[in-house]
């Protein structure tokens, strides 16, 4: 029988040049990320997201990929790639990796043959002009790029590019190009990877349709039906930030994606956080589509790139803005945030940890980025999205504990002044405290873990009888689980009623708690501010009508 592993899963992503430098020269590597193992199985998570360690000019966090099939030597090589896979089987942990297909670097040899000769095999790679259409598609990243057409001296036409300049778009109508893909997935599945995240997967699906996502989707099958044949345990996790009534699009009849990283939910999420209201995520979470039998969502609270609030009215942008980014310097690209978690929540341990039990409540699976269990801080002296991508904080000692290298040596240097430095946020503090926010988010893991519900996608938004506090009641098999958190800083009751006639058994919170409102019949549960309770539920009657 098939596994849908992803659907219990706690996926831990790492930023590869950044996690921990195994060789001591200064970048991070997987070598590094090898010697974490035993610390990300610890913490809970089954599965780790690796971002692109494939040969780079690295202008783009190696989202610029010049070979999709060599590891650039500052990262390793395919025997350190084999040994990381090996020993993440051994602990249970599946590695899913990017694949990022909707553009290369402008150094990769397909695109230096394309445009020096017009009659090059590769020159149907790319997307070309002699003129750019008067229409097409904004920037994705305005304020830094005026078009998404730029003019090549030496294939005397225009190329294409979503992204940045130095990352021409792949014609993904081209079946040259296909068969490319075709070749990267089967050398990645036979090394033992277990799932592909596809970068920029809406724009691929526009790209393979001609500028048409409706004539695009034949891609998404075509990926699935080429893994499935091959290794049918393996995954695709999607990034379509996109309209939530097109997200059924993107999971077709069990035949597209696996699993779909839910922008919509992100998105109400940080606006409950600032209103310190549940309300906005919880309409979310009502209008969301249930996916297909054998998919489900994603859910995060930060990544690697920023914050976008597309999609959110103006004055609920500005709401979430004025909360977390009221210096000009904390947004970018007019729609985003460039700041990690921890200092948006202004480093209050008990909001942080809230926030995380959200995470690990919410239908589908949860994806935790490195240092937010420890509540790592952002650099805005680092331009763009690089400013949340900084060393991981180890220790208290040289570099971070993140390499033995000099400081002057490291792509980038750790946080060492204000209050996230490393000299107070890191790893060994954190293993130290007994309630601190790594010992809180790991016992959240552990426990999201034993708890199936979540990941069977059966679920019911709850009326609280107050709006600070999400309710998610989930059902399957017979087995039932209430989740409860509080988005405001005060403590609050939530009113249950028709949880009147069951028996409750808590299986986490924030803190101890009074058993009296757990007992028989309860019908008024206590949380502290921030405060989150999560309950097992032995039913004496059906709840669906009331519930």
């Amino acid at each position: 029988m098939r596994s849908d592993w992803y659907k219990n899963a706690v996926i831990y992503q790492i930023d590869t040049p950044f996690f921990l430098d195994g060789n001591g020269d200064g970048c991070g590597d997987l070598q590094g990320i090898r010697r974490r193992l035993d610390y990300i199985r610890g913490l809970g998570a089954t599965g780790v997201w690796l971002t692109p360690f494939y040969l780079t000019p690295f202008l783009d966090g190696g989202y610029d990929v010049q070979d999709h099939l060599q590891i650039d030597p500052r990262f390793g090589d395919i025997a350190d790639m084999v040994l990381l896979l090996e020993e993440a089987e051994e602990l249970g942990i599946h590695v899913i990796i990017e694949l990022v297909l909707q553009h290369t670097s402008d150094q990769h040899v397909w695109f230096q043959s394309a445009r020096q000769d017009k009659h090059s095999p590769y020159r149907d790679y790319y997307i070309w002009a002699d003129e750019p259409p008067e229409e097409d598609d904004d920037p994705m990243f305005p304020g830094v790029e005026e078009s998404v057409w730029s003019w090549d001296e030496a294939a005397q036409q225009y190329y294409r590019h979503m992204f940045y300049r130095h990352e021409p778009d792949l014609n993904l109508q081209c079946p040259q190009v296909i068969k490319e893909i075709e070749r990267i997935i089967v050398f990645w599945l036979r090394l033992g990877v277990s799932g592909f995240r596809l970068d920029a997967a809406s724009h691929m699906v526009k790209q393979a349709g001609g500028g048409d996502a409706d004539k695009g989707y034949w891609l998404l099958n075509h990926l699935r039906d080429f893994v499935m044949l091959r290794r049918p345990e393996t995954i695709l996790l999607g990034e379509v930030d996109v309209a939530v009534d097109e997200y059924a699009d993107y999971f077709g009849d069990n035949d597209r994606l696996h699993m779909l990283l839910s922008f919509n939910i992100n998105k109400h999420f940080f606006l409950a956080l600032a209103r310190q209201d549940a309300t906005p995520l919880a309409d979310a979470l009502r209008e969301l589509p249930a996916p297909p039998l054998r998919a489900c969502f994603a859910n995060w609270l930060r990544n690697h790139d920023e914050l976008d609030l597309d999609g959110l009215s103006d004055e609920e942008k500005e709401e979430v803005m004025a909360a977390f980014a009221p210096d000009e310097e904390m947004r970018v690209y007019q729609r985003g945030i460039r700041r990690r978690l921890a200092p948006m929540l202004q480093g209050d341990t008990a909001w942080i940890a809230m926030a995380h039990a959200v995470l690990f409540s919410l239908p589908g699976t949860p994806v935790m980025r490195y240092g937010d269990e420890i509540g790592m801080g952002d650099d805005l002296r680092l331009p763009e999205r690089q400013a949340v991508r900084t060393p991981m904080q180890w220790s208290g000692t040289h570099a971070a504990g993140f390499s033995t290298a000099d400081v002057d040596r490291l792509l980038v240097s750790p946080i060492d002044s204000g209050p996230f430095r490393y000299q107070k946020i890191n790893v060994g503090a954190g293993q130290l405290q007994a309630n601190s926010l790594l010992r809180r988010v790991s016992d959240m893991a552990r426990t999201r873990l034993g708890l199936k519900e979540i990941g069977s996608g059966n679920y019911q938004v709850l009326d609280t009888g107050n709006p600070a506090v999400l309710g998610l009641f989930y059902q399957v098999d017979g087995e039932s689980l209430l989740m409860l958190v509080n988005f405001c800083r005060q403590s609050v009751t939530a009113n249950l009623h028709a949880f009147r006639d069951v028996e409750l058994t808590e299986c986490l919170a924030d803190r101890a708690y009074s058993a009296t409102d757990c007992t028989r019949h309860p019908r008024d549960i206590e949380l502290a501010g921030y405060g989150y309770r999560w309950f097992g539920v032995v039913k004496t009657r059906d709840l669906s009508d009331d519930a």
